[in-house]
């Protein structure tokens, strides 16, 4: 399982980035191998001052080893070796009508010492965080997410977006980080579902991804757009950057188990600002948007 993870993640990410250096027709995504000396590697691709795509990667690694004590401790194991391998994106547009958006997709496996798997699971999601917000898309995007689901189980869209609206939920301010998607991990084997059906849904939600995106770029990327639209998405990406570096348990995971951080950091914005207090005008578009982030919606 973990080769044939690891082989379509590969393939994935060929996908992902041919498509996006062609919608932003300007800047290329440069590639970085690298190792990590406790076992494994990955392939970092990152885009920088593009025509559409600010900043953006989309990395794979797969990684093994001894499982840190910091880990061993959350997973509630003891003395065991992990293997782990995933794709993960987030790119941030330029233009402020266009979303930014995050996806992950990954594998996990663990063994004890004669090498025997005594765990594994799948995990990941994707979820869109706007900062002017187009209903059309938001809608477009969540009925991209339904239509992978319910392929596999009619349940698992309402689930897996509930899990999406309660994790990326930015508890010290008291709002959504953005307008969610899905969200799902520890997808272990069942009596209804195994290693295989997991793996089939999981690429599905991958395979989605451009699908579920990129129409939402081609229709914005364009519009018009003031210094004052800029400066309000600059100050949206603060609540990105407290997300991931408070919350996000991916992130805390790859700085627990001596990840490389030019790679787990490459999610932050390069642009950001934090403004003392700041509140939109009353009635305003950017106000409408604090609305929606207070009380996660049905979007389909």
């Amino acid at each position: 399982m973990k080769d044939t993870f690891y082989k379509y993640i590969h393939d994935l990410q060929n996908s992902i980035t041919s498509t996006l250096e062609t919608i932003d027709g300007k800047a290329r995504f440069k590639e970085d191998l690298w190792e990590r000396p406790e076992g494994g590697g990955g392939r970092t691709r990152v885009i920088e001052n593009g025509a559409v795509f600010e900043k953006g990667g989309v990395n794979i690694s797969g990684v093994h080893g001894k499982l840190p004590k910091s880990m061993q401790t959350y997973f509630k194991v003891g003395d065991v070796d992990f293997f782990a391998c995933g794709l993960s994106l987030v790119l941030h547009p330029k233009n402020p009508m266009v979303p930014t958006v995050h996806a992950n997709w990954r594998y996990f496996e663990m063994y004890d010492k004669e090498g025997n798997i005594i765990d594994q699971w799948f995990g990941g999601g994707q979820d869109l965080t706007p900062y002017y917000l187009f209903e059309e898309d938001a809608t477009h995007f969540h009925q991209t997410c339904k239509t992978a689901c319910d392929k596999h189980n009619p349940g698992f869209y309402s689930d897996f977006k509930k899990k999406c609206d309660d994790y990326f939920w930015n508890a010290h301010r008291n709002e959504a980080r953005g307008i969610g998607g899905l969200f799902f991990d520890y997808c272990k084997a069942t009596d209804s579902m195994t290693m295989q059906d997991w793996y089939n849904f999981v690429t599905e939600v991958g395979n989605s991804f451009l699908e579920a995106y990129v129409p939402i770029v081609e229709r914005r990327k364009d519009l018009p757009y003031t210094e004052a639209q800029r400066t309000w998405q600059e100050i949206r990406r603060g609540r990105y950057v407290e997300f991931n570096l408070v919350h996000d348990k991916g992130t805390l995971f790859g700085l627990k188990t001596n990840g490389r951080i030019e790679s787990i950091l490459m999610s932050l914005p390069p642009h950001v600002q934090w403004v003392y207090d700041h509140h939109p005008e009353k009635g305003s578009k950017e106000e409408q948007l604090i609305d929606i982030l207070k009380q996660p919606k049905n979007w389909v």
